[in-house]
């Protein structure tokens, strides 16, 4: 069965309802966003999250050495990286937090996917050209992709909402990764995000 990343949590609100309706990741973004959220911060949220839920950090060429501090401190469970990190950076960041790593990229080509299947990551993210823009992903590229042999884990995301979803979990990704499309005026929807476990998971809560 897909797996459900509740992506940009940053209020205890939020916490409050993944611990209801159990994602099976939820993250949190040190990258600058209106989604940001400080270590403190994240430590406390952390602290109320249930324990079967694993929290992602997510970075955007945010410096090693603050990646390997916010590990230090238990805070999150899997590192999750966009932007310029090379092969030589992620095999350190395994070597020195003993994390797992999602290593996101912003599909414009299919070769853009086909790139990045050997760069050591332990999952691989596939978005659209505009991360975090809610703009809908290409998915004729991860067919051209697909058939080209890509056929690594992939956690899926890219402007999904409850309306489209299904066409996501159609090409049986190992993971989808949602944000905007589980947000009303900015802030995370119980109601919507409620919906998105039970198309995913077929739960009702």
């Amino acid at each position: 069965m897909t797996l459900v990343k509740f992506c940009g949590l940053f209020r205890e609100e939020d916490i409050e309802y993944a611990n209801i309706l159990k994602p099976d990741f939820i993250g949190f973004v040190y990258a600058k966003s209106k989604r940001q959220i400080s270590q403190e911060k994240s430590e406390y949220l952390k602290n109320k999250l249930h324990k079967n839920i694993k929290a992602v950090g997510v970075f955007l060429n945010n410096s090693v050495d603050e990646i390997i501090e916010i590990c230090s401190k238990n805070i999150i469970d899997i590192i999750q990286l966009h932007g310029t990190y090379n092969k030589d950076v992620i095999n350190t960041l395994k070597a020195k937090t003993n994390k797992q790593i999602i290593l996101a990229i912003n599909i414009k080509s299919a070769d853009d996917i086909l790139s990045i299947k050997h760069m050591e990551a332990d999952y691989l993210l596939i978005d659209s050209a505009n991360a975090g823009s809610g703009v809908a992903f290409n998915y004729k590229l991860l067919d051209e992709a697909k058939n080209k042999g890509f056929h690594e884990k992939f956690f899926l995301a890219g402007g999904l909402n409850i309306y489209n979803i299904e066409k996501a979990l159609a090409y049986k990704p190992y993971g989808i990764d949602i944000s905007s499309g589980i947000e009303k005026d900015g802030i995370k929807d119980f109601n919507l995000m409620k919906e998105i476990i039970h198309k995913v998971k077929g739960e009702n809560i």
